[in-house]
């Protein structure tokens, strides 16, 4: 009986403690091509209200979301998530979040936690850093993480395999020095002390 008395405490702590500023991100790859955020932006904002959630500000690009530094709007939301200015960052998918790869992405994803800043797909369930499955999710994304830096150290060294294989030298070209000549000039150097 008292461990269950414990368990509702924490669920009422958990429920008090529920997100009360939200910011929103919305992302799309381009201007030219009609794309807006107006379709993720009203799913969002309607999520909010029905959560009853203050959203404190939108952070908007309309850039690819291959690189983190050519995305103003996110490099923002992530200085303002270190200040600790918002609980949740929602965005409308993981793939209008980043689109950097998994690492990177779970990189983001993992700054916001340490910063003490939750998150939350809307569209994707299971990635949500407040839900049950949090964990899991997270042991998942770091072992699709692992399993990308694998790939691409296999495929470096693949690369580098054929280079040799055909010939081609990896690295800095070869500087070729004239040995008398460098005497020379350090018999120079030595006269001029």
């Amino acid at each position: 009986m008292r461990k269950d008395l414990a368990k509702n405490e924490r669920l009422w702590h958990d429920w008090a403690m529920k997100p009360k500023r939200i910011v929103l991100y919305a992302r799309v790859s381009t201007k030219d091509r009609g794309q807006d955020t107006a379709n993720q932006l009203d799913q969002l904002r309607e999520f909010c209200a029905k959560q009853d959630w203050t959203i404190v500000r939108e952070y908007i690009d309309h850039v690819s979301g291959k690189t983190a530094d050519k995305r103003p709007q996110f490099q923002a939301m992530m200085a303002a998530a270190a200040r600790r200015e918002f609980d949740l960052c929602l965005f409308w998918s993981l793939d209008r979040f980043s689109r950097e790869g998994v690492l990177p992405t779970l990189k983001h994803l993992e700054q916001l936690t340490s910063y003490g800043v939750a998150w939350k797909s809307y569209t994707e369930q299971y990635f949500d850093s407040c839900g049950i499955f949090r964990d899991a999710v997270i042991s998942i994304a770091a072992t699709l993480a692992k399993q990308e830096r694998l790939k691409i150290s296999e495929r470096t060294i693949a690369g580098l395999q054929r280079a040799k294989r055909q010939g081609r030298v990896g690295g800095r070209p070869r500087v070729v020095v004239d040995r008398e000549r460098s005497e020379e000039h350090t018999s120079e150097l030595q006269s001029l002390r």
